[in-house]
């Protein structure tokens, strides 16, 4: 992974990091000395305005690390305490900052490169238990039936309660073709569902096209790992082909997606945006604010683009989501984003580890912050027909120690879009009575949204047709 341009890495790493999460607080001028360490807690408490107090917690934090290292049952490695108070002293500022160890550094920079080793799933840490923020494609857990939103409770049998995230996530990685078993709570079932499967080196297919009828595009964008760009361009020049040149419209499917790197995101906004600003950040600092523009051409050379989101579309969706709707090059259809609407800078430290830390908000184009509230579709179109009972967190939101939606233009703000095609009011917002429980292998017959989406399209490049004659 490479850290480079201002503040090392900027990454949108929802649901694809490691991080531990357990209670922890700062180190002390007491462990420096004891380690040979300078923590700079001198110019610390200087530029607190009460360095009495600075001074008072610290010594407490040392003199709680000394009696845990004197009278804890069991011995304990110091490593462990100060790692797990480092962790602490970041997870309680916001879910998304997080310390990484040697080991979990090494792990994100592997899944990011988009191959790593276990189930295929995405997870993230509520109320002691792990969440499924998506299940990705063709992998163990999602042929075995995993579901964004399920809890995990236990693994193989022993609760999850009191692991970090880091730890569950150790243990359900193992050997290619070992056993293991997941219980799962999941919403609208009463009992606890056993779903075993066999562990597999992961080998993630980020990009997923087909044609569908009337020469309309699918593209399925699961993670934005490094690949994300170039299997996206490479995936509408596959389908331009198959078209004979003339692909009527493309449907972008982001729902799930959990995110993944910023400048990948940057650089799909840009596949379809001529010129102008795509996403802007803002720092507590504000010369540290940046801003991202279009750079390149449309590779859709301006035919209709669906975009499909839904609670699960988090982070660098949004992002995409946010800049196309802004400019008006896509209508999304679907539900609510997840709204994860900060930036976390991916910092390395001393000892091969590194820090997540969340460092800014960002902003689509219009000065919208999503952070909290998500990105709403131009189209609704529910998943099914019935709301079903939701267990535990379900958009950011939902999260503890959720950060603020602050400094942006509100969404009401944003002028009504006037360039639907009329059948966009006509589109049913969930399915009809009786309609068929969703099956993957058969998206075109149970996959309403997606049925909706290629009206849409289709009507879209009806439009644009008349238009351009």
């Amino acid at each position: 992974m490479d850290f480079r341009s201002p503040r090392l890495r900027t990454g949108l790493l929802l649901g694809t990091a490691f991080a531990a999460g357990v209670a922890l607080g700062p180190a002390s001028g007491l462990l420096g000395r004891h380690f040979g360490y300078d923590f700079g807690f001198s110019a610390l408490a200087a530029q607190d305005g009460n360095r009495a107090d600075t001074y008072r917690l610290l010594t407490l934090f040392g003199d709680v690390f000394e009696r845990v290292r004197a009278e804890y049952v069991d011995q304990v490695d110091d490593k462990d305490l100060i790692e797990n108070s480092i962790n602490g002293m970041l997870t309680g500022l916001d879910p998304h900052s997080s310390y990484m160890n040697a080991k979990a550094f090494r792990d994100m920079q592997v899944q990011t490169k988009g191959e790593f080793g276990g189930l295929g799933i995405e997870v993230t840490q509520d109320n002691g238990f792990i969440k499924v923020i998506s299940p990705i494609d063709d992998t163990p857990a999602s042929k075995a039936g995993v579901k964004a939103g399920d809890l995990i409770t236990a693994l193989d049998g022993k609760t999850v309660q009191g692991l970090s995230l880091q730890d569950a996530v150790d243990r359900m990685r193992g050997p290619p073709n070992s056993k293991i078993s997941l219980t799962i709570k999941r919403e609208g079932v009463d009992k606890p569902l056993e779903v075993s499967m066999l562990r597999e080196i992961i080998h993630i297919q980020v990009v997923k096209s087909r044609m569908e009828p009337d020469n309309i595009g699918y593209v399925r964008l699961s993670q934005f790992t490094e690949q994300a760009d170039a299997g996206l361009k490479q995936a509408v020049r596959s389908l331009r082909q198959q078209a004979g040149g003339k692909l009527r419209a493309l449907i972008l499917d982001l729902r799930n997606n959990p995110g993944g790197l910023l400048d990948q995101a940057v650089a799909i906004s840009g596949d379809f945006i001529n010129q102008g600003e795509i996403v802007s950040t803002r720092a507590r600092h504000t010369e540290d604010a940046q801003r991202w523009d279009a750079k390149g051409s449309d590779i859709m050379d301006g035919a209709p683009l669906v975009v499909l989101i839904n609670g699960g579309s988090a982070s660098s969706s949004e992002i995409v989501a946010g800049a196309l709707q802004d400019h008006h090059r896509a209508v999304l259809l679907g539900t609510r984003s997840f709204g994860k609407g900060s930036v976390q800078t991916v910092i390395p430290l001393p000892g091969n580890g590194a820090m997540r830390l969340t460092t800014a908000r960002y902003y689509t184009p219009s000065g919208r912050s999503i952070q909290g509230l998500g990105i709403s579709p131009d189209v609704p179109v529910a998943e099914s027909r019935e709301e079903q009972p939701r267990f535990g967190a379900e958009r950011e939101a939902d999260l503890n120690h959720v950060l603020k939606n602050q400094g942006g233009t509100q969404d009401a703000a944003r002028p009504p879009r006037s360039d639907l095609p009329p059948i966009a009011k006509e589109i049913p917002t969930k399915p009809p009575q009786g309609f068929p429980k969703f099956d993957p292998a058969k998206p075109d017959e149970t996959d309403f949204q997606l049925q909706e989406a290629l009206v849409l399209a289709k009507a879209m490049a009806a439009q644009s047709r008349v238009t351009a004659n």
